[in-house]
């Protein structure tokens, strides 16, 4: 796992819209990047519309939230309009950047092993360090745990 201080690892991805994203688009305010492991699944859902909700309170607190999942564009827009995501979901079909967040590799699910996404969360500062970690997180009144490390 990356470390509170260390650099947040670059990243240019194709948000819901088709439209590149980038980590210095967010530059001066702190970020919540959250993996997660599929769009319209039953945790993943739950996790992204907490975080929706919240984004009001994100906003007061100069904070933008990203979710990185290893879906298709097209997936992303479907569960984006299905659920009134206004934040970038972002595209990462590759792993790549997954990987670099240490939220990419081998899991296990029903007796079958298959690369994916582990549900981890950073927060990156307005200065592009790491300045909050979770790992392994429970979908679940998570948004709401983020939110009190910016408060």
């Amino acid at each position: 796992m990356l470390e509170i201080g260390d650099e947040a690892p670059d990243f240019a991805l194709q948000n819901q819209h088709g439209e590149t994203v980038c980590l210095e688009d967010f530059s001066g305010q702190h970020l919540s990047v959250y993996f997660y492991p599929r769009a319209n699944t039953e945790g993943c859902t739950v996790e992204a519309c907490a975080f929706r909700d919240a984004r009001p309170s994100f906003e007061s607190e100069n904070a933008a939230v990203v979710g990185i999942s290893d879906d298709p564009v097209d997936d992303l827009a479907s569960f984006a309009e299905e659920y009134d995501l206004e934040f970038d979901l972002l595209s990462d079909e590759d792993g790549e950047v997954s990987a670099a967040y240490d939220s990419y590799g081998e899991k296990n699910m029903f007796g079958n092993t298959f690369d994916g996404v582990f549900r981890n969360t950073y927060v990156v500062g307005p200065d592009g360090t790491i300045s909050a970690v979770f790992e392994a997180v429970s979908p679940e009144g998570h948004a709401e745990e983020v939110l009190e490390t910016l408060e």
